[in-house]
């Protein structure tokens, strides 16, 4: 008899502990939709309420993150109870992340490294070692890219996405178009022949440049003027310059100019327009190219 009742108080005992361990998965799951339905319900109305995209981006953002701490504690409290079940849980989930791949790790706290130093945000222009592009997404573990140049000229968009770990902000050299100084440099080559008025040409060019960066200039200026008191910086010359150089084919004037990195495809092909407009008032100015001469030695006057 007492052989059966053992037999009948294990039996419940099983029982119970399967249900027990069955009402802890189907509470985890209620909670998980319980959150889901809580986050689309705030992003729906934010939604409604304005058509920024950067907005929007970042609210889909900081909801994700309270969500996954909220549900990280409700299911640590749903598996775990008391003080002793806690510090337990809170054992384990730290020797999981302790255990984990080194590059996961690596990334999560690159993420951190993002969002407490900023070294960029969504919608700036940066370059990570070899990639460029408008930053479009930050995550846990990687950041994405809007590809700039790589087969185009001018850094507009290639079309691809790149994705790059956070990890690399570690590693790669990065630079952020739009922090600090927010302004570069660029240069349009010309090469006019050896027989032009390269003078003329030069005082032609200078114009140009004047016209198309000087109120860039005024405002860079300015902007140096704040950079300067964050980091040592020498003073350069913010107006635009036309440097002289000679070539085999001929005499090369460089326009060199302060433009906006968005920019800069577009001043170029101004600036280069109002060059051939210009150029083609002057008969004594002509673009150069490679060429070959041949000299023919009369033989009858030699003799």
């Amino acid at each position: 008899m007492n052989m059966l009742d053992n037999i009948s108080i294990d039996w419940l005992a099983r029982i119970f502990t399967y249900s027990s361990i069955q009402v802890k998965f189907i509470a985890t799951f209620i909670a998980i939709l319980l959150f889901i339905i809580i986050r689309r319900f705030v992003l729906k109305i934010v939604f409604k309420k304005t058509d920024d995209a950067l907005i929007r981006y970042r609210w889909q953002k900081t909801s994700s993150y309270i969500i996954y701490v909220f549900a990280l504690i409700v299911i640590g409290r749903i598996w775990f109870k008391g003080i002793q079940s806690i510090a337990t849980y809170l054992g384990l989930l730290s020797a999981g992340i302790a255990i984990a791949l080194k590059d996961p790790l690596t990334n999560i706290t690159g993420w951190f490294f993002i969002l407490s130093r900023t070294p960029f945000a969504v919608g700036d222009r940066i370059q990570v070692g070899v990639h460029s592009g408008d930053v479009i997404d930050i995550n846990f573990f990687k950041f994405t890219l809007m590809e700039i140049g790589h087969w185009g000229e001018g850094e507009q968009s290639s079309g691809r996405i790149i994705h790059i770990p956070n990890g690399k902000v570690f590693t790669e050299t990065l630079a952020n178009y739009g922090k600090g100084f927010k302004y570069i440099w660029n240069e349009v080559p010309v090469l006019v022949t050896f027989e032009s008025d390269w003078k003329k040409a030069k005082k032609i060019l200078n114009q140009i440049s004047v016209k198309h960066a000087e109120h860039v200039s005024k405002a860079a200026a300015r902007k140096f003027k704040e950079t300067s008191k964050l980091f040592m910086m020498y003073k350069p010359d913010f107006n635009p310059q036309v440097y002289t150089k000679v070539e085999d084919s001929g005499i090369l004037l460089t326009i060199r100019y302060l433009c906006n990195p968005r920019k800069r495809r577009i001043t170029s092909q101004m600036i280069w327009e109002d060059i051939l407009d210009e150029f083609a008032n002057y008969e004594n100015i002509d673009f150069a190219y490679p060429t070959t001469r041949f000299y023919q030695i009369n033989e009858d006057a030699n003799k």
